[in-house]
């Protein structure tokens, strides 16, 4: 039995999926299994895998399309490593991740079951320098790491004030994986902020405080993807909702204001407006992102 499962899944990323491959196969932690689930590729996806002459590797594919979810479910289901970790196909770790997130787990006590890391993004292009720089000021509290605890950590999640880079950060106990029933299949975005939520619910996360991913993030998805996903997330935790906005944390109008800023960066101002509107309040910080996504979307309108 492997130490740990890494989980990969991959669509249409034959360029890069090597970059991942290559990461996971080098860590200092060397006891491990690499899972490669391709989503049903029309690219050279195969022969990138199969020309790894590893028995760590296994290569598994779809006939059809079945989504992230989906991919990273058909992988859980043949790994046999103590741990899971997941990593996306276009992304790479540090050699020393999966050894430092082990070790953190296994001398903490029998409630923490997961952990985190650091990340640093990587820039690859200026579509995806102007998506994070987006998000670093549509986020009501900005991009946060650090936190690290048991189910109290899913407050800080809903409201947007912790965010993990779970699809390529985590690493969780396999019996917990199997416990929660893995990804949630309809799930098509959220998918790794839901799955975490539900490892909250079975135990405690730890973070090590290194960067110890090394993200290349390659666009955002249009606001209307985005609103139909948030419907569907929010009302999947609709319990978890009510009971922090009965206590006073405005979970919607954190999503609102995120969507706001989405539809204006867009130039769709009577959209973001009405968001805005129904949203939390921006601070002072947040002023000169509004700004720059009215400013983004009148250039959006101009060259349509």
């Amino acid at each position: 039995m492997p130490t740990v499962s890494v989980i990969i899944p991959t669509y249409n990323r034959a360029d890069v999926l090597s970059r991942a491959i290559d990461s996971a196969l080098d860590q200092t932690l060397s006891d491990v299994e690499v899972i490669v689930i391709d989503d049903a590729s029309g690219d050279e996806t195969d022969a990138v895998v199969e020309s790894y002459d590893d028995p760590r590797v296994t290569y598994l594919a779809h006939e059809t399309n079945r989504g992230g979810s989906a991919a990273r479910n058909t992988g859980i289901e043949v790994a046999t490593g103590e741990y899971i970790a997941l990593l996306d196909s276009d992304d790479e770790w540090a050699p020393t991740k999966l050894e430092r997130q082990v070790e953190t787990i296994e001398r903490r006590g029998d409630e923490w079951v997961a952990a985190y890391c650091g990340t640093t993004l990587i820039d690859d292009g200026e579509a995806s320098r102007t998506w994070e720089r987006l998000k670093s000021f549509v986020g009501r509290h900005g991009t946060t790491e650090g936190k690290e605890g048991g189910e109290k950590l899913i407050r800080d999640i809903l409201m947007e004030d912790l965010h993990t880079s779970a699809g390529s950060t985590l690493v969780v106990e396999s019996d917990v994986v199997e416990r929660i029933d893995g990804f949630d299949e309809s799930f098509d975005r959220y998918q790794d902020t839901e799955f975490l939520i539900r490892v909250l619910k079975r135990g405690k996360l730890a973070y090590v405080d290194e960067p110890l991913l090394r993200r290349y993030p390659s666009g955002g998805p249009s606001a209307d993807a985005v609103r139909q996903a948030n419907t569907h997330y929010l009302r999947t935790f609709a319990e978890d909702v009510v009971e922090l906005e009965t206590r006073g944390y405005d979970i919607t109008g954190t999503h609102h204001y995120t969507l706001a800023s989405l539809y204006l960066q867009e130039g769709r101002f009577d959209r973001g407006l009405a968001y805005l509107r129904s949203g939390l309040t921006p601070d002072l910080r947040q002023l000169p992102g509004l700004c720059y996504n009215v400013y983004v979307g009148l250039q959006t309108q101009y060259t349509a």
